[in-house]
């Protein structure tokens, strides 16, 4: 880990004091009541979020850096990032005058490792499925894995950010937040999505074989992780899901002794949007009932990602303590809403396409009052999130988000 240098100690400090300015501001804590009401199912109005994710390599390219060392220059992008948000297209997000400098977890693998096919197009190119398992027998490969803590790692960073941000951020220690459970990613990288869906029909029981070696694997990694101690709580701005954060007055429960984290106390989520075409009876078989054992001893639960869950609602509704359901761009707004009403957040995913092409601030307008207006009996948020390219015209999610707030007012909340 290379020494920060002076001139690049300088500018992130400057960058962590504008941090701290913005989160001093009164919205603040406004912002972090409105998601406690909204954790509660009480739909104080619609919440909005933005996640450019790819589309920060337009946003704040390469050439935005002044700092020179790579370390420096990665914790650079995250203070920039923040503040960009802020500046540009807060919403709802909530700036925390914070530095988180968790514990380095290190894990032995699952045994074998997927490989890919690259994209000749490096920066936006898709891979393909390239499977190291190919028959029933390459399941006796797989391992469950070992977890460690890298003690020197953990020591050397948290030094460096108590003395970049000591005085300015709080430096906190806190380990793993985002608890997330992807066991089709997983598996289908190994496998070969083809594979696994021929696999449905022709080889249940090799599939069924390996999803419970699976969810067995991340309760063991869950465990380690608890024996470790380096779970912490995510009742706060942590992200959430895929989208969302977890500010919330429900967490930790009752009992929690301030030092000893449980699984009751955390926010967790799964998804398997590798599934988005499947029946709804082949989701539960193949990959739902797996992830509902594993989310069920969390306090609160979220669920989804890319995947339309329109006709699985019932199935989804059944996973313990379940607080946030994910809501695709494909799936049908007015028939979810219907189903869901207030039992979970409709965290909704508007299409992120709408920002590329013939952008046309009309048509968005008219797609998020749609939206909106078939969500008036739900507690709903707007997360606009995989945006992979914006065209080199950041100034479209400023529109964006512009005209959500506009129709988010327009129905009175």
């Amino acid at each position: 880990m290379a020494e920060i240098t002076k001139k690049d100690r300088a500018i992130l400090r400057d960058l962590a004091k504008r941090v701290r300015d913005i989160a001093a501001l009164p919205v603040m804590e406004e912002r972090r009541g409105l998601w406690k009401q909204h954790h509660a199912l009480c739909r104080p109005r619609a919440m909005i979020l933005v996640f450019p994710e790819g589309s920060w390599r337009e946003l704040l390219p390469e050439a935005a850096l002044t700092c020179e060392g790579k370390q420096a220059r990665g914790m650079e992008m995250n203070l920039r990032c923040r503040i960009y948000a802020q500046e540009h297209f807060a919403g709802d997000a909530v700036m925390e005058a914070e530095w988180v400098a968790g514990p380095l977890v290190r894990s032995s693998g699952w045994g074998l490792e997927p490989r890919r096919k690259p994209s000749p197009d490096s920066a936006m190119g898709a891979w393909a499925f390239e499977p190291v398992i190919l028959d029933p027998g390459d399941l006796k490969k797989l391992r469950h894995p070992d977890l460690w803590v890298d003690e020197e790692a953990t020591r050397r960073g948290r030094e460096i950010a108590h003395d970049l941000f000591g005085g300015i951020l709080r430096v906190r220690e806190k380990g793993g937040c985002h608890v997330s459970f992807h066991l089709m990613n997983e598996y289908t990288s190994l496998r070969g999505l083809n594979q696994v869906m021929m696999d449905m029909y022709d080889n249940p029981g090799m599939l069924a074989e390996a999803m419970a070696f699976l969810e067995e694997g991340h309760r063991r990694r869950i465990r380690q992780m608890l024996a470790l101690g380096v779970l912490a709580l995510n009742n706060d701005g942590t992200y959430q899901s895929t989208g969302g954060v977890g500010y919330t007055d429900e967490l930790p429960k009752p009992g929690y002794d301030g030092e000893h984290v449980r699984l009751c106390d955390l926010w967790a989520s799964a998804e398997a949007q590798e599934l988005a075409l499947v029946s709804p009876e082949m989701h539960e078989r193949f990959c739902l009932q797996y992830e509902r054992r594993l989310l069920e001893p969390f306090g609160l639960n979220g669920y989804g990602c890319c995947e339309d869950l329109t006709r699985k609602l019932d199935h989804v509704l059944r996973i313990p303590n379940i607080r946030r359901i994910s809501i695709a761009p494909s799936a049908d707004v007015a028939k979810c809403a219907e189903r869901l009403g207030r039992q979970a957040i409709f965290s909704w995913k508007p299409k992120p396409q709408m920002l590329v092409g013939g952008f046309d601030p009309k048509a968005i307008r008219q797609y998020l009052r749609e939206a909106l207006e078939a969500t008036r009996g739900c507690v709903f948020e707007m997360i606009l999130k995989d945006t992979h390219t914006c065209e080199n015209r950041p100034e479209r999610f400023d529109t964006w988000v512009r005209l959500a707030r506009e129709e988010v007012e327009r129905l009175g909340e």
